[in-house]
């Protein structure tokens, strides 16, 4: 059995997800069989698994690092949020059903078997899993029936390393502070502390490593310089897009507007890294700006992401500058928000009923209880670039518009276009990651690119991992391992 060595935040986003990523592309360069495990995530932000089931995206991210394929064993439970007090819940890679907040809250204790198990299918091929916690380590009040944090970590007999965002200030609080709050049975599980994104002269904060490891009992690793290249890798939390605010500097301008329940959103990354494009995320509340291209992004409710998008009267801002020669694509849910209307029979998104769509495509869709989960291999309709991309959406698409399509999958089709050629939706995602496709799309914005986008993540996880090399000592994190 492998061992294992479990990282836990004193918050969210404060870089647990990417330091699991580093360590697994450090410990594999260094010869071991690596794999990532978080117990429970949560995030609209998920990939599909070579065992033909979905995680969240980070940990597909993790097994690229540990150069090994997804598989859902890496992320057991992955909860969907479709409203504010509701998710689906994911189970092994299939939906099981959505649940509101607190009957999940209820019920996750039931799930602790399986996700045990998973870890231990994980374990039984692998040197070492490195395990990711959930949120923060510190929330008391959802301690019962946990199966992301401690309730994981006692269940599977874990070591601890607690992590802490300096960035956002006050990360010796927030570290001693855990010690405090928590069960001692929990506290005693935690094997070291560590302050991550740091920016500045470390030796300016000697003295603060010494006053946590005195006052928790536990060294205190780091601290770990801020990661320029970060913004290169797919990120998991939607929180990224907040700080998504300055577009970049090319003539070309992509708007996105930043739907509540935006979903796989991974799919702009490669548009975001192109040199000759200015792409930028459109939070609520502020009108859409004229755009070359406006990108209807994937939604993991598209009945409610619809009714949002009127209420902002972004509706009306795309149909004025599509009307003013703004190209339009929809991606997923997007392509659906573009059709005629969306028929939801079974209440899957909540109420049973129909929402209009933007009537720019010749297209309805109705949404089902079964899921497409693909890894596919294409070619585009438009240029004829390979791509490669995945299926992952509940709902039936169907209407005159399918007969321009998007793509060719075999036999099949995908997606559609208008007579026109401006108003383009497909069910791929990750389709800009092909870099013939997607120079070809951007046409002249893209003419004189060199970005090799896998190459380019592939590049940032060794520098990563050479990061983490440099300011941690990763014989030490070996050796709390069990």
């Amino acid at each position: 059995m492998a061992k294992s060595l479990m990282f836990m935040g004193t918050g969210s986003d404060v870089g647990k997800s990417l330091l699991v990523a580093g360590l697994c592309r450090a410990y594999t360069n260094r010869g071991l069989r690596v794999a990532p495990f978080k117990p429970q995530n949560m995030s609209n932000n998920a990939a599909v698994t070579a065992d033909g089931g979905e995680i969240g995206r980070a940990q597909a991210l993790q097994a690229r690092a540990a150069r090994r394929e997804p598989v859902t064993a890496m992320n057991p439970v992955l909860l969907k949020p479709e409203g504010e007090t509701g998710s689906q819940l994911v189970l092994r890679g299939r939906r099981i059903g959505s649940f509101p907040a607190r009957q999940y809250w209820k019920k996750r204790g039931e799930l602790l078997p399986e996700v045990l198990a998973a870890h231990a299918e994980l374990a039984a091929e692998a040197d070492l899993v490195i395990v990711e916690g959930a949120g923060s380590a510190s929330e008391v009040n959802l301690r019962a029936n946990d199966i992301a944090n401690f309730g994981f970590a006692r269940g599977a007999d874990l070591k601890v390393i607690l992590a802490g965002d300096i960035q956002r200030g006050g990360v010796i609080a927030a570290l001693v502070g855990t010690f405090a709050v928590i069960d001692p049975d929990d506290a005693a599980l935690i094997a070291a502390t560590l302050v991550n994104k740091f920016q500045g002269d470390p030796s300016l904060f000697e003295d603060g490593r010494r006053f946590i490891a005195e006052r928790t009992g536990v060294p205190c690793l780091g601290p770990i310089p801020w990661f320029a290249d970060a913004g290169k890798l797919p990120a998991e939390d939607a929180l990224a897009l907040e700080a998504q605010q300055t577009p970049g500097q090319g003539a070309y301008r992509i708007v996105v507007p930043r739907l509540p329940r935006i979903a796989n959103f991974d799919d702009l990354d490669p548009l975001r890294l192109e040199p000759g494009v200015s792409l930028e995320i459109v939070q609520p509340g502020r009108p859409l700006p004229y755009g070359d291209l406006i990108i209807l992004p994937g939604s993991k409710a598209t009945r409610s992401d619809l009714a949002a998008l009127r209420e902002y009267g972004w509706d009306i801002d795309i149909l004025a500058h599509h009307r003013a020669g703004a190209r339009l694509l929809g991606l997923c849910g997007g392509f659906q928000m573009l059709g005629h209307t969306v028929f939801d029979p079974l209440g899957l998104e909540g109420v049973v009923g129909t929402s209009a769509g933007l009537n720019l495509l010749d297209i309805d869709t109705v949404l089902g209880p079964s899921k497409e989960l693909r890894v596919e291999r294409a070619t585009s309709a438009l240029s004829g670039d390979p791509l490669v991309g995945y299926h992952m959406h509940m709902g039936v698409t169907r209407g005159r518009g399918l007969e321009r399509p998007f793509a060719h999958i075999g036999e099949m089709t995908d997606g559609a276009v208008s007579p026109d050629g401006t108003v383009m939706g497909t069910y791929l995602h990750g389709l800009f990651a092909a870099d013939a496709f997607r120079r070809s799309f951007l046409g002249s914005a893209a003419a004189t690119s060199t970005l090799a986008y896998e190459a380019t993540i592939e590049a940032t996880l060794d520098a990563l991992a050479e990061h983490l090399e440099r300011h941690l000592d990763l014989d030490l994190l070996l050796g709390l391992a069990r």
